[in-house]
């Protein structure tokens, strides 16, 4: 398609949902907008009575099924999908949805993002929708103050941080910034958010004027956990655990140089598993290889429920060295590291540091030494693993309240908007 023609289109699009009249109705018909994912396959086990497993946590897509059929909501699902798919079932309406020009770059592949999130307006519009849940880390969020135009309530979703925790903002990340804080002042109903960090950017964002902020955590099973045994006391060898994304910024190399450091020291009681897939694996595995560590630094690729379970049970310790330059998001490998019983070592650019502190060794961000000598300490200090182990024991229950899950404070919401009342106070934050 030309370029011009899809300037055309974003303009018939945005007219056709400016001129259209939006009443609200006493029946809450919500539209979700959430992040990449498989929600209809998510919607397929959540019928069953079943978690997705592909997932540890409890997703938050199964989250919204629970609420829309408490609150016995209409319900519409669009999420970002390399193929489209539609599923209509009952009260549920579930998309898949390609994003135009995703793979473009520059100016091309913002009119992509502008273009989805102005079709999921018209789809919104189409639906007549009320309520608007909007969970696309891609989003630009100013545009979405055409909702309130149209007599939508919106509530934005935000799981991750707007822009790297360290270092100054970017020219696109100040005007973003700008252009997105009347969005989160007045336009919007309230905003559900993942972490205090997250939280403290939109009171950037505002200069702290923004509407009521609601905060969540991940939730989990028990059951997901009780199986995994007490860690060997022997600490012999010491198993140290990565799981996620394996690229650059999460990372990787940082893991494979401290490793390196102990072979040079003739540390060789310590043995790495490295899970999970992404863009660097193959060239981690060959640089462990030719570093001749291959043998104890063992990148096992993707790992499935059941496989990811024996490493945790095999770890002494999770390690999540997260770099600066990555924007992330709560990174729920430290909470499912305290949740497993094992002490974590990060820094401070994963926001779930601040909610499992006693159970975490924390070292300064980018700092490789650092990362090295709490594994150490960890390893040699019986005593001091052993405080940190029991810090995660008492962290747990937090993360199996699911009145503090992203459904409870989502449910709280809709049904608030649903009996006329207000919200809450402009400006205030609710743990």
């Amino acid at each position: 398609m030309a370029l011009s023609d899809s300037k055309s289109q974003l303009a018939v699009e945005m007219a056709t949902c400016i001129s259209t009249p939006k009443l609200m109705s006493k029946t809450l018909r919500v539209l979700y907008a959430p992040g990449p994912g498989d929600v209809i396959g998510t919607y397929h086990h959540w019928v069953e009575g079943e978690d997705d497993p592909s997932q540890v946590s409890i997703t938050y897509s199964s989250q919204f099924y629970e609420v829309c059929r408490a609150l016995q909501a209409q319900a519409y699902v669009i999420a970002p999908s390399q193929e489209r798919q539609l599923l209509d079932d009952d009260n549920f309406t579930i998309e898949h949805r390609p994003i135009p020009w995703r793979r473009a770059s520059g100016l091309l592949y913002h009119l992509g993002q502008l273009r989805y999130e102005l079709g999921l307006i018209a789809s919104a519009v189409r639906f007549r929708a009320n309520v608007v849940v909007v969970g696309y880390g891609g989003t630009n969020w100013f545009a979405l103050s055409l909702f309130p135009w149209l007599g939508i309530r919106v509530i934005p979703s935000l799981h991750c941080l707007f822009w790297h925790k360290y270092g100054s903002l970017g020219r696109a990340e100040r005007l973003k910034s700008r252009l997105s804080r009347n969005f989160f002042a007045k336009d919007c109903t309230a905003i559900l958010v993942a972490s205090d960090d997250i939280t403290e950017q939109v009171k950037q964002i505002t200069a702290g004027q923004h509407q009521p902020v609601v905060e969540f955590l991940p939730t989990y099973r028990r059951h997901e956990f009780a199986e995994i045994e007490q860690p060997d006391e022997s600490h012999s060898p010491f198993r140290v655990m990565f799981a996620g994304r394996i690229e650059s910024n999460k990372g990787v190399f940082d893991l494979l140089e401290i490793a390196k450091r102990f072979v040079a020291e003739g540390r060789e009681d310590i043995i790495w598993n490295i899970c999970g897939k992404g863009s660097a694996l193959e060239s981690l595995r060959l640089a462990a290889k030719e570093a001749g560590i291959d043998s104890s630094f063992v990148c096992h690729g993707h790992c499935n429920k059941s496989l990811m379970r024996q490493m945790f049970n095999q770890a002494h310790v999770i390690i999540v060295p997260t770099k600066t330059d990555f924007v992330e998001g709560f990174n729920q490998v430290v909470v499912e590291g305290v949740l497993a019983g094992r002490p974590v070592v990060t820094s401070a650019v994963c926001p779930a540091l601040s909610y499992v502190r006693d159970g975490v060794v924390e070292v300064p961000p980018d700092n490789i030494k650092g990362y090295g000598d709490a594994l150490l300490k960890l390893c040699d200090d019986r005593e001091f693993y052993e405080q940190k182990r029991q810090g995660c024991l008492a962290l747990q229950e937090q993360f199996y309240d699911n009145s503090r899950g992203w459904g409870a404070a989502l449910k709280s919401l809709l049904v608030t908007m649903q009996e006329g009342r207000e919200v809450g106070e402009p400006g205030t934050t609710n743990g």
